[in-house]
């Protein structure tokens, strides 16, 4: 399996964090993809990628939370690093719209994400898009820019059905974490729902941990609940989930 979307760098795992790789590798998380967040976290998220070259693969971009007043300040860090070829980035991300706790700097998140995406294409490379109670907001700006089609993954993927379908029709994949394992959750019907290829695996830990360690800190480990959860909906096997979520993961960030 792979973990498409993992903060194994943040503070939360500073006590057992060497420890916490291991029990993801020994659970079968082969691989496991690192998004930034700001210029606060890219040392540390380096730091990681480096002590485990093997097993973590890096994105690299503004998340929609840390973007201010200072925003063209971390934009231009992000934009040396994805061209200046010292990493390899699999993606531009985390990055996108987040008006949930928020609507302050909507109108910067909008220029933010536009710039963003807009070097994902110059680099060819896939965006992961975080969005929170801004569907409406996100489409609109797809919409704008008009691309034939995108490549790209909508990470702890929270919107409707209908939202679901207008996304993998644009080109989207959906990241499918714990909360598909969460009772009369949305997330879950949708990724029974809709094709199996249309869906990677991630756990977004430390946060949003899978039942049953809900509540918990999440842990690249616990990625095959969430696996056997999809499986069980869909009436398929865990291994099938694996292989197919593995693949596209491979495919769109060319691992």
């Amino acid at each position: 399996m792979i973990d498409t979307h993992t903060h194994l760098y943040d503070e939360a795992f500073d006590g057992d964090r060497d420890a916490a790789v291991q029990r993801a590798v020994e659970a079968g998380v082969e691989l496991m993809v690192l998004p930034a967040i700001d210029s606060k976290s890219h040392g540390r998220q380096e730091q990681l990628a480096e002590q485990y070259p093997e097993r973590f693969r890096q994105m690299m971009g503004l998340h929609p939370t840390s973007v201010d007043d200072g925003f063209e300040a971390e934009l231009e860090i992000v934009r040396q690093r994805l061209f200046g070829g010292e990493t390899e980035y699999v993606a531009v991300g985390e990055v996108g719209l987040d008006l949930y706790w928020d609507t302050t700097y909507i109108e910067q998140q909008r220029e933010a994400l536009t710039r963003q995406m807009q070097w994902a294409d110059e680099l060819g490379l896939p965006v992961c898009l975080h969005v929170r109670k801004a569907y409406n907001e996100l489409f609109g700006l797809l919409k704008r820019l008009n691309r034939p089609r995108y490549r790209g993954v909508m990470h702890c993927f929270g919107g409707s059905m209908q939202e679901a379908h207008k996304a993998i029709e644009m080109g989207f994949c959906l990241g499918v974490g714990g909360v598909a394992t969460f009772k009369n959750a949305t997330l879950g019907t949708i990724a029974a729902t809709v094709p199996l290829e249309s869906l990677v695996l991630e756990t977004d830990a430390p946060y949003l941990a899978p039942v049953p360690y809900r509540g918990k800190r999440n842990e690249s480990a616990y990625l095959p609940f969430v696996a056997a959860h999809i499986a069980a909906l869909r009436g398929v096997t865990p291994a099938e989930v694996a292989e197919t979520t593995t693949a596209t993961a491979r495919s769109l960030f060319n691992l």
